[in-house]
C-alpha cells in the first residue's frame, strides 16, 4: 500500500490510500522516445486491470465463438435529375446533331433464339474444319514419319543381308574358326552329292567311271586344300589366345569408385607380367635387325636367369645357340625352328605360377572350365541354321561348359529353356531333332516361309516357341522373321492376339509334327509326355 496526499480544493488536501498490484507477468516494451538535450528517456507504458474471475462451478465447460454473416445482393438506383429544352419563341435549339430513331421490325422469343441457333452452327464448322485440318496433318506427319521408319528399317535390313552374306563369303574364302571349316566340309559334301547325281543322271558306263574318278581326285584336293587352311588358322587362332592370354593377365586391377570414377592400380604381380608380355612379344617378331634381336635375347637371358631350374637351363642354351649361330652368318630361314623352340619354353616360362604370379589367377578359372584336350562329354550348341537351294545346313560350335549341343552324328539339341540358371540342374525333356527332321519340318511343314507374313527369304527366317510357357518341341514352335518373332514373344495371350483361323492352322501345323516325330524313336517318349502333360492341363 503507499499513502500519498490528493488536492481536493484549493488550499485542502486529503490522505488517500492506493492498493498497487505487481504483475507476476513482465510487461512488453512499448517504445518510446529520448530528449536530445537532457538526455532523459521515456518509454511508452499501459496498464490493464486484473479481469474477475469466474466462479469455479466444478463444471468442465467448452466455448466456441460463431459468427453468423448474412449476405443479401440488392440492386440500387440513384436519382438522376435532367431537363430538356425545346424550341419557343425567343429560343431557337439547333437539330443539326440529332438523330431520327424509328422502331424497327419486332423480333419474337422463337426468332432470337434461331438466330442464335445459327450463330452457334456456324462457329461449330468453323471449329470443326480447323479441329479436321489439325488431325489431317497429325496423319500425314504420323505417315511421313511411318514412311521413313519403314524405310530406314528396309535399308537397314537390306544392309544387314548384304552383310551378312558378305560375311559368309568371307568366312568360305577364309575360314578362321572351327564353324567355318564346318561349313566349307558340308558345301563340300552338298557339292559332292550334288556331282554324283549329275553323273548318275546323264552318264552312263565308262564315262561314268571316269567322271567319278576325276570327281574322286577333285575331292581329295579340296579337302587337302581346305586342311591346309586349317592347319594355317589354328596356328593363327592359337597365337591370339595365347596373346589374348598375357594380356588379361597384364591388365591392371580395377574397380568402380562412388562417383563412378573406374580406378587403376598395379600390382608387383601385373608389372611382372606385363614385362614378360612385352619381351615375349618381341621375340615373337620377325623380320627385325640383327641388331635388336640380340639385344632382345639378351634381356631374356637376364630374365630367366633370375630362377635357376632345368626349365630356364634350357632356355638358356637355346639363346645361346641362337647368339653364336647369328654370329656365323646362318640364314634367317634356318633359325626359324630354334626361335619357335625359344618362343615355346618362354611361354610355358610365362605360365609357371612360381615366375609369374599372375597367371595363377587366370589359370584357376580356365581349369574350371576347360581342359587342354576335349573332354569325353563335350556337347556343341547350334549357332545359325541356313537354308540354300531347298537344303539345310547348320553350324555347330564347341562349349565345354555347357550340355546342350549336337552329338557327334549331327544330332541338334534344343535346350527346354535357355533363361535357365547355370547352376542350377537341367532339365530331362531335351527335344533331339536330327538335321533331315529340321529340314522336312521347315520346307513340308511350313513350307520355307513365315506362317504370318508368308516371307520366303531364309536369312531372315527363324523358328521360335508357340507358346513361350512351354518348353521348345516340333509341336510348340512356329517360322517367322525375326521382327515377327520379337514382336511374337512379347504376346501375353495368343487368343487375344492371332485370330481363330490363323490359331486353327498353325495347331493343325502342331500336329502334323506330332505324327512326323512319332515315327522318331528318340522323340517318342518326349512326346508321350507332351500328351500326358496335355491331358493333365
Amino acid at each position: 500500500y503507499l499513502g500519498t496526499s490528493v488536492l481536493t480544493d484549493s488550499d485542502s488536501f486529503q490522505d488517500v490510500i492506493v492498493k498497487i498490484e505487481r504483475p507476476a507477468y513482465h510487461k512488453p516494451f512499448l517504445g518510446g522516445f529520448k530528449n536530445r538535450i537532457t538526455g532523459v528517456e521515456f518509454h511508452n507504458a499501459g496498464s490493464q486491470t486484473v479481469p474477475k474471475k469466474r466462479p469455479d462451478r466444478g463444471i468442465l465447460l467448452f466455448c466456441r465463438e460463431t459468427q453468423m454473416v448474412f449476405e443479401k445482393n440488392k440492386p440500387q438506383q440513384t436519382k438522376n435529375t435532367t431537363s430538356t429544352q425545346m424550341t419557343k419563341i425567343g429560343l431557337y435549339v439547333s437539330n443539326m446533331t440529332d438523330k431520327l430513331v424509328s422502331p424497327g421490325k419486332y423480333l419474337t422469343a422463337e426468332e432470337y433464339h434461331k438466330r442464335r441457333l445459327e450463330a452457334v452452327i456456324v462457329l461449330q464448322r468453323y471449329f470443326r474444319r480447323w479441329h479436321a485440318i489439325n488431325v489431317v496433318q497429325n496423319l500425314r506427319e504420323k505417315k511421313r514419319l511411318r514412311l521413313a521408319w519403314e524405310a530406314q528399317e528396309e535399308l537397314r535390313r537390306k544392309k544387314e543381308k548384304e552383310e551378312k552374306l558378305r560375311r559368309e563369303h568371307e568366312r568360305r574364302l577364309n575360314p578362321k574358326t572351327k564353324e567355318d571349316f564346318e561349313l566349307l566340309y558340308h558345301a563340300l559334301e552338298l557339292w559332292r552329292q550334288e556331282e554324283t547325281e549329275r553323273i548318275n543322271r546323264t552318264l552312263t558306263g565308262a564315262e561314268r567311271k571316269a567322271a567319278f574318278c576325276g570327281l574322286l581326285e577333285q575331292e581329295a584336293q579340296l579337302i587337302a586344300s581346305i586342311g591346309r587352311h586349317k592347319l594355317n588358322a589354328d596356328e593363327e587362332n592359337q597365337q591370339k589366345a595365347i596373346l589374348h592370354f598375357m594380356n588379361k593377365c597384364a591388365q591392371p586391377k580395377r574397380w568402380k569408385a562412388y562417383d563412378g570414377k573406374i580406378t587403376e592400380m598395379d600390382t608387383p604381380y601385373t608389372l611382372r607380367a606385363r614385362e614378360l608380355f612385352e619381351i615375349y612379344r618381341s621375340i615373337s617378331m620377325n623380320d627385325i635387325p640383327k641388331d635388336e634381336r640380340l639385344d632382345i635375347l639378351l634381356t631374356l637371358r637376364r630374365t630367366v636367369k633370375e630362377h635357376e631350374c632345368k626349365l630356364t637351363r634350357e632356355i638358356v642354351e637355346l639363346i645361346d645357340r641362337e647368339v653364336d649361330l647369328m654370329s656365323r652368318e646362318v640364314k634367317e630361314h634356318n633359325l626359324e625352328g630354334l626361335r619357335k623352340r625359344i618362343c615355346t619354353l618362354f611361354l610355358q616360362y610365362i605360365k609357371t605360377p612360381k615366375f609369374n604370379p599372375e597367371v595363377a589367377r587366370i589359370l584357376k578359372v580356365l581349369f574350371l572350365f576347360c581342359t587342354p584336350r576335349e573332354p569325353r562329354n563335350t556337347m556343341y550348341k547350334i549357332k545359325n541354321l541356313r537354308i540354300v537351294n531347298g537344303r539345310s545346313y547348320g553350324m555347330v560350335t564347341v562349349n565345354f561348359n555347357s550340355k546342350q549341343g549336337t552329338n557327334r552324328e549331327g544330332n541338334y539339341i534344343f535346350p527346354p529353356d535357355k533363361r535357365q540358371h547355370p547352376t542350377r540342374p537341367e532339365r530331362k525333356n531335351i527335344a533331339i531333332v536330327k538335321l533331315q527332321d529340321l529340314q522336312y519340318m521347315i520346307e513340308n511343314i511350313w513350307g520355307c516361309q513365315s506362317a504370318v507374313s508368308a516371307c520366303s527369304d531364309l536369312y531372315d527366317l527363324v523358328m521360335v516357341r508357340w507358346d513361350k510357357q512351354r518348353e521348345w518341341s516340333p509341336w510348340n514352335t512356329i517360322l517367322l522373321t525375326k521382327d515377327e518373332a520379337d514382336a511374337h514373344l512379347k504376346l501375353c495371350n495368343l487368343q487375344e492376339a492371332y485370330e481363330e483361323t490363323f490359331i486353327h492352322r498353325i495347331k493343325h501345323k502342331h500336329i502334323q509334327a506330332k505324327n512326323y516325330c512319332a515315327e522318331i524313336p528318340a522323340m517318342t517318349s518326349l512326346l508321350r509326355k507332351s500328351v500326358n502333360q496335355a491331358n493333365a492341363n
